[in-house]
């Protein structure tokens, strides 16, 4: 069971993402949006949509920098594991604490608003679910690691070594399974989402505006006469040739 858990089903979960990202893009790519309801209501949303955007934007960033960074670099730096524990924790809990309270805001619009009730897909249950699943259990672990209730585990030493294996389709399973219950449950909650991205509206990820800030300006130029027309115009409709 931990073989399957631990080293086979991370890459299920890659290959469910990629292929129905694939398949989303090449026949459903009107279909790549928030479908946004912010026609239905728009306090709420504006309140609660930045603060989870935000939020998570953090808690992702943490998770790349604890999982990806060994601690032989941060050693080599000279940062010991107290001062990284101590600000991975705090700047972390900042933003874990930000994306709860603004998903939270989302959730109660979704489900007191009528209108937005009315226009909520099945997947979008699905996907509340398991994302607020894994944010609690995330939270959850941070605070039992931090309070020493996991017998002073070191998650930089089982779960991203584990993780970092995984890259090298070598996945040295057994350390997941000596993890905290906690952190199993978490990863199992954050694979589970991987594969859900393409078959809900998390898929908007992949379809956001980045070239939108690269664009050149548009050019307005207000027409003058004798420079661009031959002649003063017409108040009214015009006859077109």
């Amino acid at each position: 069971m931990d073989l399957l858990l631990w080293g086979v089903l991370p890459y299920v979960s890659v290959v469910l993402l990629v292929a129905g990202t694939v398949w989303r893009g090449r026949h459903d790519r009107f279909g790549i949006t928030t479908h946004s309801s912010q026609l239905h209501e728009s306090r709420l949303l504006r309140i609660g949509s930045p603060l989870f955007h935000f939020g998570m934007a953090f808690v992702v960033l943490g998770h790349v920098v604890g999982l990806l960074v060994p601690m032989s670099w941060t050693d080599a730096v000279g940062l010991s594991d107290h001062a990284y524990h101590l600000m991975a924790v705090s700047t972390g809990a900042v933003a874990g604490v930000a994306a709860t309270v603004g998903i939270g805001i989302l959730v109660y619009r979704r489900l007191r608003v009528p209108a937005v009730r009315r226009a909520s897909l099945r997947s979008d249950r699905v996907m509340y679910a398991v994302l607020l699943g894994a944010m609690a259990l995330g939270l959850l672990a941070t605070v039992l690691n931090s309070t020493g209730q996991t017998d002073g585990y070191n998650y930089r030493e089982g779960v991203s070594v584990w993780f970092r294996s995984l890259f090298a389709l070598s996945p040295d399973w057994a350390l997941m399974a000596g993890a905290p219950l906690v952190f199993k449950l978490h990863v199992l909650f954050g694979f589970t989402l991987f594969a859900l991205i393409p078959y809900s509206r998390l898929v908007h990820m992949f379809a956001a505006p980045v070239r939108y800030l690269f664009r050149p300006f548009v050019v307005y130029r207000r027409r003058r006469p004798g420079r661009l027309a031959t002649r003063e115009p017409k108040r009214g409709w015009e006859r077109v040739p």
